[in-house]
């Protein structure tokens, strides 16, 4: 095994679904809230907020909150195909992609984040915090897709507690 270079990584999930449901559970603010986000909001390059049923767009921006966290993620796109790609930014000055490969009655999902900086603080809180964060993301989308439910704690204020975010597997 090679030794981790810390400015990227890549997680993968097989997910019994539509392509197209997929798709849309990532572009479009509707989508993103049922599994990932408390709210998010999608604006034009010229500023105009997106409706949220429209799908995201090159050159489109975002708005990110999730439920347990007091910040916002604001973000790029920097790609959307349409149908199985998307490109945004992401922890500053990292980039995500996301690849849907559909295979029979399942989507393989794979999510690669890189431009990851090697600094010690980026290595804890981006790849580190980042790599298990998606695997729970790429969990909960799972569940919320084949089972209709969702794992992440919505009922419970975690926010004051210490460590919340490193200490719960669902925040």
């Amino acid at each position: 095994m090679t030794r981790p270079m810390f400015d990227s990584f890549t997680k993968k999930i097989y997910i019994k679904s539509d392509l197209q449901k997929l798709y849309w559970c990532w572009t479009t603010a509707q989508g993103i809230s049922k599994w990932f986000l408390k709210k998010a909001t999608y604006l034009t390059p010229t500023g105009n907020t997106k409706s949220p049923t429209e799908q995201i767009a090159k050159g489109d921006s975002y708005i990110w909150e999730w439920h347990n966290w007091n910040g916002q993620e604001e973000g790029k796109i920097l790609a959307a195909n349409g149908k199985d790609f998307l490109e945004f930014t992401f922890a500053n000055n990292c980039s995500v992609t996301i690849s849907m490969e559909l295979q029979e009655e399942y989507v393989l999902l794979t999510l690669k984040q890189y431009n990851i900086p090697t600094d010690d603080k980026s290595k804890v809180n981006i790849y580190f915090g980042c790599s298990n964060g998606w695997t729970f993301w790429l969990t909960n989308l799972k569940a919320y897709l084949e089972h209709g439910i969702t794992l992440n704690e919505t009922d419970i204020d975690l926010r004051n507690l210490p460590l919340a975010e490193f200490e719960f597997v669902n925040i």
